[in-house]
């Protein structure tokens, strides 16, 4: 027999989404305000109200909430899962394949060595720091080193897309190219993530090379006959003008490929990556549908989920200084020299290639989900784990101002010669 909440489990699931829901608005409301990603407040409003000061200073009050039923909390769980397979369907819509083909060389110079030297430097670090920092108790030092490489070449899409609208360049030259590098470092660093969690099962009679074959096929199949899939099923659900249908239809196509790339061994999470990335310019996925599934994702679902990361750690008890100093060092010097080199390959200026860089080294959402995954799957340890996460926050704050003041440093020696 079917299981179900009962009335009192009900009562209190939604009390859970509301003490999660409402800080984290309000914090990530309050961080938009001051220029900042409302990311960085969701995440807050989690460590507040969970067992880093929540649970620290009112611990009954702690378990009575989140812990003493814990139905209505696996409930809650569930729904900050869609939140964030959403986000990251959503995510795939600004990777504009047109625009990686037409800003083509520029943006894949910058692009390769932003994810070459970052994926090189963060490998070799972790392998050497393994058995002193990054160790967790399962000897997977091979795996662990390659996420690093992988989680370190990732540019946050979403963060520098911010960035440009700020600074008003995003529709320029320049600005284009630094979105496609994005857009290429992004997709490139979802493929590598999904192999490595394939690599992770090798031994354990779940992956297999043809396992990793099959992710890798599958992600081409998106990108190529999955495309005119979609545009078919969305074709035949736009008759009639019927706005509703093609929206369903979308979520609907972005749930079967989460089922397919979780079946596959990978989380959900990248095959709605990709309907995202194929779905992009089908004309019958308007903006209208766009900006719909948009806003209630990122106002609804995401804060549930990044409020959730910062309640299921305690921040106090397994923070480590010298970890997070590492990873903020290694990080930022990986990307800051991969992407500026590239740039001044491209062909750019000194403080042309400085700004870009720093645009590149924003982080953002996709850092905080892969590290979160690596430690459901015991890539990584908890200390480790709250690195990665102070090392997105300092980068989302770090980039903006810095990228904009080397901007506009070059616009006035332009103007002067």
């Amino acid at each position: 027999m079917v299981s179900k909440l009962n009335s009192a489990e009900i009562i209190h699931f939604l009390l859970i989404l509301l003490i999660i829901l409402i800080p984290a608005r309000l914090l990530g409301e309050l961080c938009r305000r001051y220029k900042l990603p409302a990311i960085i407040g969701e995440i807050f409003a989690g460590i507040i109200v969970g067992p880093t000061l929540l649970g620290l200073f009112l611990p009954d009050v702690f378990k009575d909430i989140f812990i003493s039923t814990p139905h209505a909390f696996e409930a809650f769980d569930g729904i900050a899962n869609i939140g964030i397979i959403l986000l990251m369907f959503i995510a795939g819509f600004e990777v504009d394949l047109k625009q990686i083909r037409q800003n083509g060389k520029q943006a894949i110079s910058i692009s390769l060595t932003g994810i070459i030297f970052p994926f090189a430097i963060g490998f070799i670090s972790v392998w050497l720091l393994y058995q002193s920092h990054f160790a967790n108790g399962v000897n997977n030092q091979l795996v662990t080193s390659l996420f690093f490489g992988t989680a370190l070449s990732i540019t946050a899409l979403s963060v520098i897309t911010k960035i440009l609208l700020d600074l008003d360049i995003l529709n320029t030259r320049i600005g284009n190219i630094v979105l496609t590098a994005a857009m290429v470092d992004d997709f490139l660093g979802w493929i590598l993530f999904s192999i490595i969690i394939q690599l992770m099962n090798v031994g354990k009679g779940e992956a297999s090379f043809w396992s990793v074959s099959v992710v890798v096929l599958y992600a081409v199949f998106m990108l190529t006959g999955g495309r005119w899939l979609i545009h078919k099923l969305l074709t035949f659900a736009g008759l009639g003008e019927k706005p509703g249908r093609v929206l369903t239809m979308a979520v609907c196509l972005c749930l079967i490929s989460a089922c397919i790339t979780e079946g596959l061994g990978v989380r959900g999470i990248f095959g709605a990556f990709l309907v995202g990335v194929g779905i992009n310019d089908s004309e019958y996925f308007t903006e209208k549908h766009k900006h719909v599934l948009h806003q209630f994702t990122i106002n609804v679902l995401a804060p549930l989920f990044f409020a959730s990361v910062g309640l299921r750690l305690n921040f106090i008890a397994n923070f480590n200084l010298e970890i997070v100093i590492i990873i903020l060092f290694i990080a930022c010097l990986a990307k800051l020299l991969g992407a500026g080199i590239g740039s001044a390959i491209s062909g750019m200026s000194k403080n042309e290639s400085i700004a870009v860089a720093f645009g590149m080294n924003a982080r953002g959402s996709q850092e905080i989900v892969l590290g979160l995954l690596a430690l459901q799957a015991k890539i990584i340890s908890e200390p480790v784990f709250e690195g990665l996460v102070v090392m997105t926050v300092v980068t989302m704050i770090i980039s903006g101002p810095i990228m904009k003041h080397y901007f506009l440093k070059d616009q006035q020696l332009q103007t002067v010669s």
